[in-house]
């Protein structure tokens, strides 16, 4: 007799399978019966194309979406990781006693790919049925408007993610959860731009809830006019972020310095150091409205004068 624990393993099985089934468009013969390619660009043919060639809707979208997040990840990783080895940039090091060795950069890829295997690769697969289920467009050419859709939902999704990451950032500095999951991530007190993603499973699920679900949510609200690619546009612009915080570095060009309200690697550097305050993730927007950046300002005006001084010997 089945345990009462067995029983809703095999439950949640059978809502899992039945759900992708109730969701899957795996005939795509007949998907594009009114469409013209001669109307179309060239990316939203190459997206025709590989959603025609593949023939399974949910398999297309979860290959897409996975091999995009490794390119985009560790793409974005790979010029950090060359500055950390270039001694000019060392001048905008934010610690510049601390570079990463590539043993720790080793050490850390690993994690991360397991992470990326054992964690977020199921989530990725399960993402095109949920995305159906809340009426977001995936294979359907052509594209929304760029300016006109794509670039609002992304702002917004950044100020949705920015107080969820806050939020449960936050939670995770209780000694409670601290100790036994978010200490992972704190691992490296001055970060480089692979550890964006070094973390517990347990933090990786919860903080990309913010990622995923907000988008998730919007789409279902607004009666399902969002799109795929507003979705991988967002993602790929959090990646961006999210890598560039834990750069450890901090140039005179870097978007911080003309967008106040963005946090940046100069912030969330801070946190790393600190091990407190600087909680938001892209904005400064909470931690200014909830008064957990003081320490920070001092910090940083306190680094500032230092230097002044030094110059004036």
């Amino acid at each position: 007799m089945a345990t009462v624990f067995e029983q809703a393993i095999n439950n949640g099985t059978v809502l899992v399978r039945d759900f992708i089934k109730s969701t899957q468009q795996n005939d795509v013969a007949g998907l594009y019966a009114g469409v013209n390619p001669a109307q179309l660009n060239w990316l939203e043919l190459a997206w025709m194309n590989w959603y025609s060639w593949v023939g399974n809707t949910t398999l297309a979208t979860g290959i897409m979406s996975f091999v995009m997040h490794e390119v985009v990840y560790f793409g974005r990783c790979l010029p950090w990781m060359i500055i950390d080895y270039m001694g000019w940039f060392k001048q905008y090091k934010l610690q510049a006693d601390k570079v990463p060795s590539a043993k720790q950069q080793w050490e850390c890829t690993k994690e991360v790919l397991k992470t990326h295997f054992s964690v977020e690769l199921p989530q990725i697969y399960l993402f095109h049925p949920m995305a159906v289920a809340v009426g977001m467009k995936t294979w359907e050419v052509p594209f929304p408007s760029f300016f006109g859709q794509i670039v609002p939902q992304v702002m917004l999704f950044f100020f949705m993610e920015d107080f969820w990451h806050y939020t449960v950032h936050r939670i995770m500095h209780h000694r409670a959860l601290y100790k036994h999951v978010h200490k992972v991530h704190h691992t490296y007190s001055a970060p480089f731009g692979l550890a964006a993603e070094y973390a517990h499973p347990i933090e990786v699920l919860v903080l990309g809830l913010g990622t995923v679900g907000g988008p998730l949510l919007w789409c279902y609200l607004s009666g399902g006019n969002m799109h795929l690619i507003t979705m991988y546009t967002w993602i790929c612009c959090r990646l961006f972020q999210a890598v560039d915080a834990h750069s450890g570095y901090d140039f005179p060009w870097s978007l911080n310095h003309w967008l106040p309200i963005w946090a940046g690697a100069e912030h969330h550097d801070y946190h790393h150091e600190k091990f407190n305050e600087c909680f938001s993730s892209s904005l400064r927007v909470w931690d200014w409205l909830l008064g957990t950046d003081q320490k920070y300002h001092a910090y940083r005006k306190a680094q500032a004068e230092a230097k002044t001084a030094k110059k004036a010997q």
